[in-house]
């Protein structure tokens, strides 16, 4: 059975509307257009919905995307965040940040969840999340939803869908921004 997003080419182009702030990464040749991948990111997530499904952002981008697809999605309820700060493995070095604290205004128990986040990369922050989650509960299945997969796994973690795959140096960052009227763009540091 192919997922949802195996149409896609490996590294899906998007071009920036002019005037865009995206995000073109040096030696890339690539623009990432936050809005236009957030509109795959919505076909994904309404493909993958059912009654029982609950959305659960990773504070703060994927908090930010599970907040406007509930709205866009016309989902019951309010959609829940979640924080890797307590189960990271480098909670020693890192500490507490101050990306918000774990909010899930429903039952866990049960649920299916579909978790979001804005950049998938190394999967650590994916596993300090579902750390957190079974704190709260015992979900029915829990799905990864990302904008971005960039690649550079160092667990097995895989997302169920990604509105687009690239390859990005190590030492270069990719992070999510939102504007004050909600829009969306890319923030990209590093060589």
């Amino acid at each position: 059975m192919s997922k949802p997003n195996d149409n896609l080419p490996a590294a899906a182009e998007h071009a920036a509307p002019a005037g865009g702030a995206d995000a073109a990464p040096p030696g890339l040749g690539l623009v990432l257009d936050a809005e236009a991948l957030y509109g795959e990111l919505r076909k994904g997530v309404r493909a993958l919905c059912t009654a029982q499904t609950r959305l659960v952002g990773i504070t703060s981008g994927g908090a930010w995307l599970a907040q406007r697809l509930q709205s866009d999605l016309g989902l019951p309820g309010t959609a829940g965040s979640i924080s890797s700060a307590m189960h990271r493995d480098d909670f020693a070095r890192r500490g507490l940040s101050s990306g918000g604290q774990t909010s899930l205004p429903f039952d866990v128990n049960g649920a299916e969840i579909i978790l979001l986040d804005d950049v998938l990369y190394t999967g650590r922050t994916i596993r300090a999340v579902i750390n957190e989650l079974f704190d709260y509960g015992r979900p029915a299945s829990v799905r990864l939803v990302v904008l971005v997969d960039r690649g550079g796994r160092e667990l097995p973690i895989q997302a169920d869908f990604a509105a687009a795959r690239v390859t990005m140096p190590p030492a270069q960052s990719l992070a999510l921004a939102r504007d004050a009227s909600g829009g969306f763009s890319f923030h990209v540091e590093g060589r």
